[in-house]
């Protein structure tokens, strides 16, 4: 029976191994790129740009001439009787007026009529109607473009995120099964003794069977990590990853300057323009607006529709400047102008407030990554004079000069100041990714 689980335990390393040897080796720069490259948010963001410049088109179109055609057909039906021509009868005092219509009582009129024309239309000067609505939209576009921008930093952030906590995991596995195997080791000394302590044999594989659980954990922790990274950065599911970045030894200083711009108060500030234009323009609809008008109009008439385009057909044409002033709409414009006016009161108070969250989570930033660069040093001493005291309690305990209670507490401590240590490296590391998010 010991045989085959040894064959199986072998199998297990080997297949591990394998996997370690062919699994895809990921940088932190290639996890960023990739999930960058596979963020519904981003794409969602480029999509509403995209949308912004496309309504900029549609707001310059006004700017240009509009031409509308018409083509009408008409076929008179006499409504008495219905398969003779159209006629009209004429009272007999309209020769006394009309010299020519005199003696003829109706008159037979064409039954079949087409018209057709063209209209052509040409702003010439709206009082800013146009023009502010423009700059409402180019302003919607940088809104646009700084959203994007916004969106990519958080995208980064979270990538970075994923990437340092996937990698936490790993380190977590390596330090339980540590935990474990010293434990394990410590077992096999104490069988070797010769006469054992059973309060302390029943101790240490308490600790086992304790410790063993936690390195369970820790490996579910650690494939439930490297999934979600994998979900997040396209690769097939059942791809072993390599996560070939490890946690810095030391990190650089990071300078504290003041901000003066970021993608947020930028974004907001074209907020405020984009209002502000937007209520100019509608208050544009309350002055005139002058534009140059152009018409051409075909019409012809004949009993039948072959000779529709002989002599009977008519041509007329005009141009000139119309002038179209509103006259009264109920207070609407000014309405809507106080409207936009006061969304860009808003937007404004919008940038002031967060001038003031983003610039203290900037600093606070900075102050947290020095405040946990400078404990580094005091946790990495305290983290090997814990694995000293572990190796002194060790060799006191095989010499069977302490308990097993004494070097599970001494076990614990150095357990948990590797715990403590990984852990503040990670806070190190995303305290400057959030000074990146954040600033300039």
């Amino acid at each position: 029976m010991r045989r085959v689980v040894m064959c199986l335990f072998a199998l297990y390393a080997g297949l591990w191994r394998i996997d370690a040897v062919y699994a895809m080796d990921l940088s932190l720069n290639s996890a960023v790129q990739k999930i960058v490259s596979e963020s519904h948010d981003l794409k969602k963001a480029d999509a509403n740009l995209k949308k912004a410049q496309a309504s900029l088109d549609a707001v310059n179109a006004s700017r240009w001439f509009n031409i509308e055609g018409t083509a009408t057909y008409m076929n008179l039906i006499n409504v008495e009787k219905p398969l003779d021509s159209y006629n009209v009868k004429l009272p007999p005092e309209i020769g006394g007026l009309v010299p020519q219509l005199a003696g003829i009582t109706n008159i037979e009129i064409p039954d079949n009529i087409l018209m057709a024309g063209v209209t052509i239309t040409q702003p010439i000067y709206t009082f800013g109607k146009i023009g502010n609505a423009v700059d409402s939209v180019r302003n919607a576009i940088k809104m646009g473009e700084y959203n994007k921008e916004m969106v990519a930093r958080e995208v980064k952030y979270a990538a970075a995120d994923m990437y340092w906590t996937a990698k936490m995991t790993d380190e977590i596995v390596k330090i339980s099964r540590q935990d474990l195997d010293n434990t394990v080791s410590a077992k096999k000394k104490l069988s070797g003794a010769g006469r054992v302590n059973r309060s302390n044999l029943v101790k240490i594989e308490s600790d086992i069977a304790t410790k063993q659980i936690s390195l369970n954990d820790a490996e579910f922790n650690r494939d439930t990590a490297h999934r979600m990274l994998k979900i997040l950065a396209g690769i097939d599911i059942d791809e072993p990853l390599n996560l070939i970045d490890d946690f810095p030894e030391t990190f650089p200083d990071i300078e504290n300057k003041k901000l003066v711009n970021t993608p947020e108060w930028q974004l907001l500030n074209q907020q405020v323009k984009m209002y502000e234009a937007q209520a100019s323009s509608k208050r544009a609809d309350g002055y005139p607006t002058l534009a140059a008008v152009g018409s051409y109009n075909y019409s012809t008439m004949d009993k039948t529709f072959k000779n529709m385009f002989n002599e009977n057909a008519e041509q007329s044409a005009y141009w000139g400047v119309a002038l179209k002033v509103p006259i009264f709409n109920g207070g609407l414009n000014r309405a809507n102008a106080t409207i936009d006016a006061m969304n860009a009161e808003s937007a404004r108070q919008d940038l002031e407030k967060s001038k003031k969250l983003v610039s203290e989570k900037y600093s606070n930033a900075i102050k947290q990554y020095n405040h946990l660069r400078d404990n580094l040093n005091g946790l990495e001493n305290a983290r090997n004079l814990a694995a000293r005291a572990y190796g002194f309690s060790r060799d006191r305990f095989a010499a069977g000069q302490t308990s097993a209670v004494e070097l599970a507490e001494v076990s614990a401590g150095l357990y948990q100041l590797d715990m403590a240590l990984l852990n503040a490296k990670y806070k190190i590391l995303m305290s400057a990714e959030s000074v990146k998010k954040l600033g300039e």
